[in-house]
């Protein structure tokens, strides 16, 4: 039994050996470490773009209230209101840090007619605010459409993984606005 193990792993040692020196021939270690470093260097970056959930664009609500879940920059956002748990529209609460990743929608203001383009920060690192909760779905899509869905706890990507509100930061006027 350990003869028939051992000539196993003989072979595998040969057959991985053999593909090490034919990957070694093709290939000269500069373009292994450009390859290398490229995937190291794309791969950090990607946590840090915004996912486009606006699957369209949403209308605006018309309360000017931004503690209510009609506040027009709220069309997309599921999740607790930072403006009711310390925090304002755009800035999270003492104590909170916000997202790494984020999603983002249109929205569009009910005043001046504009399609605004908003990004949805989920502030992370404390317990849950708990006050104002808000669910709209506009745009939404099923969950494996990862971008488009917002239901995802985003603070996964944080050290502090633990969700406390969210905040919707106009970042542009949509190009169609």
């Amino acid at each position: 039994m350990l003869k028939k193990f051992s000539r196993l792993i003989t072979a595998f040692d040969d057959f991985s050996e053999a593909g090490i020196r034919r990957s070694a021939q093709r290939f000269g270690r500069r373009n292994f470490l450009s390859i290398l470093g490229g995937a190291l260097v794309g791969g950090t970056t990607l946590p840090m773009l915004p996912f486009n959930r606006s699957g369209g664009r949403a209308h605006a609500q018309g309360a000017d209230d931004d503690t209510a879940c009609e506040y027009w920059r709220y069309c997309a956002l599921d999740g607790f209101l930072c403006t009711c748990c310390g925090g304002t529209v755009s800035s999270c609460p003492p104590g909170s840090e916000a997202s790494a990743v984020t999603w983002v929608g249109t929205c569009q203001n009910a005043h001046d007619g504009k399609a605004y383009l908003i990004s949805y920060n989920d502030c992370c690192g404390v317990t849950s605010c708990g006050r104002c909760p808000c669910n709209y779905n506009v745009g939404e899509r099923p969950g494996y459409r990862m971008g488009v869905h917002n239901d995802i706890n985003w603070c996964m990507a944080n050290d502090r993984g633990i969700y406390h509100c969210t905040v919707a930061a106009v970042i542009g006027v949509s190009a169609g606005g």
